[in-house]
């Protein structure tokens, strides 16, 4: 940020808060730190690098390249750009691009563990199966217990055919580590191809008890179901994919197919309708509801998808056997037979001569992509061809390495290891809250008088701390909002308020350190100043992830206290309570949490974000029946994530 109203910008400085808000997952924001640093010293390559790793986690792959190219042009030295420019380029497919940075990297040092890890993965996907193996055993051999290396180089036996070597892996792999989703999915992929169900279905309950959020996995658990025999299980999977993602075409198919299987024939119709209204040159959905139309005695609708598929592929013979049978329903005798002729006709001519009178076989999908088809022809003889007209379709998606980038600047915020998050801090902020299903505004009474004085231009409101700034214009509108107030600052007449509105835009763009440095002014300045102390509190807690250990619990002590002296000034403010339940959340004293929660629905009995992290904590304290009643009040209250937690729980 600008330190000087001239504009001047300490690099550096500059640079370690975008490394910092790195740190914090605000990516959009860290580059435009990074951007500061860079155009203040252009010739240094950090800045480039860390702008590189931002854009990576936006999968900006394009972006990451480029800067990595930048970086390197300044230090040729600096293997960590290598890495990254390989895993961006492996993500844009370019594999041996990727290697040939992995190689550079491994000069550098022989034996780092993603350099390798990442080189072999390329290389599997190369098809240079010696070249991994080789690689993956260099791994292997200097990192023993390393269980992405083992489940990466089953996979690599999986592509080249060699089962064995691949459960033996895998099975390595979950020996190690029973929370890596990769080797269950694979394993479950290899029994399932075996016809060994139970077992492939045991694994896709461990997958998805890793990923509940993951729509694709109860469609290929559906699938796995399906060929044991329990339909009404797999059908409960689509239900549940399609409430994950009501825009789910793979589902929303085979739930179709399912429904016409067990003879519920007007809801699978209407499954299919869903289908052709996404993807309207589905023929194999068109062609299935024509069939069903058939069976619901509405031949008009199915002759009329019978003729859009014979328009596409006009030498289709099963679709003139169809339109057929609908003039004969229709009772047009004459139509029946010449469409009957037409198709019979085909396939003599066919049979006589299959060179020289080949029939249309419409595309058929592969067994992993409804939702992105591309038109291809595949060498499939016509049984196979209406076979595949009906067949599930799984998602082989779910089923390849799941490739991240596992190098981190410094720990996250979050655990993200977790399936389910508190609702956010508040804080102060500029910006005006989002409309929310929670009738109450973020008011308390300190605040309200602040605006209503206008010693600051603009008001300022408490927002959810997960309200962050989502645009580029809105990120450097605050940063030019504080270039204004280090103005006022600076031309010697500055008021307690400037530092206060300095802070929440320092605390906004997440810098943290000066922004409690103005909040701390602004205290000094006040006696009381309920509003500040809201502010450090904030900036303080947020600040200790950036902190070594002995500096965190200082920070934190610091949050807490402030906390308790706006509550001392007002013992109503029910957001101190609340973010203090928070961070003891956080600390994992959850019986500190509890308490916390409880003042704060004391003030404010329809508080659903306080019921919200009133029942995570009870839920963690092993208290289901309370955890149950909070959480659905919560979602009463307009806390939507309630009822997928409860839907989990129960």
């Amino acid at each position: 940020m600008p330190c000087s109203i001239k504009g001047q910008v300490d690099a550096q400085q500059v640079l370690n808060i975008g490394r910092n808000v790195l740190g914090m997952e605000d990516y959009m924001l860290s580059i435009q730190y990074f951007n500061q640093a860079i155009k203040a010293k252009p010739y240094m390559a950090d800045p480039y690098f860390f702008r590189a790793l931002a854009k990576l986690n936006l999968d900006d792959y394009s972006g990451a390249e480029s800067d990595c190219n930048l970086a390197i042009e300044r230090n040729k030295f600096k293997a960590e750009a290598y890495k990254v420019r390989g895993f961006a380029r492996q993500r844009q497919g370019k594999d041996s691009l990727a290697v040939a940075d992995y190689e550079i990297g491994l000069e550098y040092n022989p034996y780092d563990k993603y350099f390798l890890f990442y080189k072999g993965v390329a290389e599997s996907e190369l098809k240079r199966y010696e070249k991994a193996d080789t690689t993956f055993g260099i791994l292997l051999r200097h990192y023993p217990r390393f269980d992405e290396g083992y489940a990466a180089r089953g996979r690599m036996n999986v592509l080249r055919g060699d089962t064995l070597n691949a459960l033996e892996d895998i099975n390595k792999a979950l020996e190690l580590n029973r929370t890596q989703i990769n080797p269950f999915l694979m394993r479950a992929e290899i029994e399932g191809r075996r016809g060994e169900w139970e077992k492939a279905l045991e694994d896709m309950d461990e997958a998805i008890r890793l990923m509940p959020e993951e729509e694709d996995l109860y469609i290929n658990r559906a699938y796995l179901r399906y060929n044991n025999n329990d339909f009404f299980g797999a059908m409960s999977d689509y239900n549940y994919a399609l409430e994950l993602n009501p825009e789910n075409l793979q589902a929303r198919f085979n739930r179709a197919l399912l429904r016409f299987e067990v003879r519920d024939l007007r809801k699978s119709a209407e499954d299919f309708g869903e289908v052709l209204k996404k993807d309207p040159q589905n023929f194999h959905a068109r062609y299935n509801r024509a069939l069903i139309n058939l069976q619901i005695d509405h031949p008009s609708a199915a002759f009329a998808d019978f003729r859009m598929i014979a328009e596409r592929y006009p030498r289709f013979y099963p679709v003139y056997y169809g339109m057929a049978e609908a003039r004969r329903m229709q009772g047009d005798l004459r139509g029946a037979f010449a469409y009957m002729n037409k198709a019979d006709d085909m396939v003599r001519k066919y049979v006589d001569n299959p060179e020289k009178n080949p029939l249309d076989r419409p595309t058929i999908s592969s067994a992993a992509n409804v939702n992105s088809r591309k038109d291809r022809d595949e060498e499939l003889s016509d049984e196979e061809v209406m076979n595949k007209f009906n067949q599930l379709i799984t998602n082989a998606d779910v089923n390849e390495t799941r490739l991240s980038y596992n190098e981190r600047i410094k720990g996250k915020v979050q655990d993200r290891n977790l399936q389910i998050e508190l609702e956010p801090l508040y804080s102060l902020s500029f910006k005006a809250p989002a409309v929310s299903l929670r009738a109450l505004s973020n008011y308390f009474r300190e605040l309200d008088l602040l605006n209503q004085q206008r010693y600051i231009t603009e008001p300022l409101h408490l927002v959810s701390a997960g309200e962050s700034l989502s645009t580029e214009s809105e990120l450097q509108e605050q940063f030019d909002k504080a270039d204004g107030y280090t103005a006022a600052i600076s031309s010697g007449k500055a008021r307690p308020v400037d530092y206060l509105a300095r802070g929440v835009v320092r605390s906004m763009l997440k810098n943290y350190e000066e922004a409690e440095e103005d909040f701390t002014k602004a205290i000094e300045g006040a006696e009381g100043f309920v509003v500040a102390y809201m502010g450090r509190a904030y900036a303080r807690y947020m600040n200790s992830f950036s902190r070594e250990e002995m500096r965190k619990e200082g920070e934190i002590r610091g949050a807490m206290s402030d906390y308790d002296e706006a509550l001392k000034l007002n013992p109503n403010l029910v957001y101190a309570w609340f973010n203090k339940g928070n961070i003891y959340y956080g600390l994992r004293d959850y019986t500190s949490a509890l308490q916390c929660y409880n003042e704060a629905l004391k003030i404010d009995p329809e508080f659903g974000q306080a019921y919200f992290n009133r029942g995570l904590s009870y839920l963690q304290s092993g208290n289901r029946a309370q955890a149950f009643s909070d959480l659905g009040k919560a979602g009463e209250l307009g806390v939507l994530p309630s009822y997928n937690i409860l839907k989990r729980m129960r």
